[in-house]
Order: structure tokens, then C-alpha cells, then sequence
């Protein structure tokens, strides 16, 4: 049973730092298309690099810490991971908002949840961060 308090703790922190992470992201690509009139792609962008950092830095310092791996090595771990959560959530906020007509926001919205338990979360639990803590 205390695998299993423990993934759950790990999940829950893990949601935590992604919650930030994505009131980063919104918040900026927000203000990006409504305060300055960017395209929303781009905006939509930017946001999620601003996301993508916070969530590294969250998630390296508390949910599922270094274990003695340098900085150097996870940050590469890391942008391998999220070059491919920057596209899955851009391309798939630009199809699903071509496709719906909806305000990008919504569309975001839908992708960003299913990026982030479909990818973000296994790629950084099992990849980016894994080392002898986590997989007691």
C-alpha cells in the first residue's frame, strides 16, 4: 500500500505544478491575443513555453526532485518532452479551433487536458525525472 500512497502523492503534486504551469500558459497567451492582438497560434505559443518553464522549474525543486541528476542532463530530458507537448498542444489547439470555429481558448482548453495526462505526465514521471527515488 505505500507504492501506492506514493504514486498518488507524486500524481497529486505533479497536478498541482501543472496547474500553475497552465495558469501560466492561459495567462499569457490570453493577455497575448486580447491585450496585443496577437495571432492566436502564436500567442497560444508562447504561452506554452512560459508554462513549460514554470513547470520544469516546479517540478525539478518539489514534485519530483533531482536525485543528484544535473541540471544540464534533465533540462535536455526536459526539452526533448516538451518540444513535443509545445506542438501536440499548438497543432491541436489550431485544428481543433479551425475545425470547431470556437473561440481558441476552448479548444485550448480540451488539448491541454488531454496533453497533459496523455503525455506531458507519463513522458516527465517516467523519463524526464526518472531515477532510483522515484521508482522505489
Amino acid at each position: 500500500m505505500g507504492k501506492v500512497k506514493h504514486e498518488l502523492w507524486l500524481f497529486s503534486k505533479a497536478q498541482v505544478t501543472a496547474q500553475l504551469a497552465t495558469l501560466t500558459d492561459f495567462g499569457v497567451s490570453i493577455l497575448l491575443y486580447e491585450l496585443f492582438g496577437m495571432w492566436y497560434v502564436a500567442a497560444s505559443f508562447i504561452g506554452a513555453v512560459s508554462g513549460g518553464i514554470v513547470n520544469c522549474l516546479l517540478n525539478y525543486r518539489w514534485v519530483f526532485g533531482s536525485d543528484g541528476q544535473k541540471k544540464r542532463y534533465v533540462a535536455l530530458k526536459y526539452l526533448l518532452v516538451w518540444t513535443g507537448s509545445i506542438l501536440l498542444n499548438t497543432g491541436g489547439t489550431y485544428a481543433l479551433t479551425e475545425l470547431s470555429g470556437h473561440y481558441f481558448v476552448i479548444a485550448k482548453a480540451i488539448v491541454s487536458v488531454a496533453v497533459a495526462l496523455l503525455w506531458n505526465y507519463q513522458m516527465q514521471r517516467f523519463f524526464v525525472y526518472r531515477n532510483k527515488h522515484i521508482t522505489k
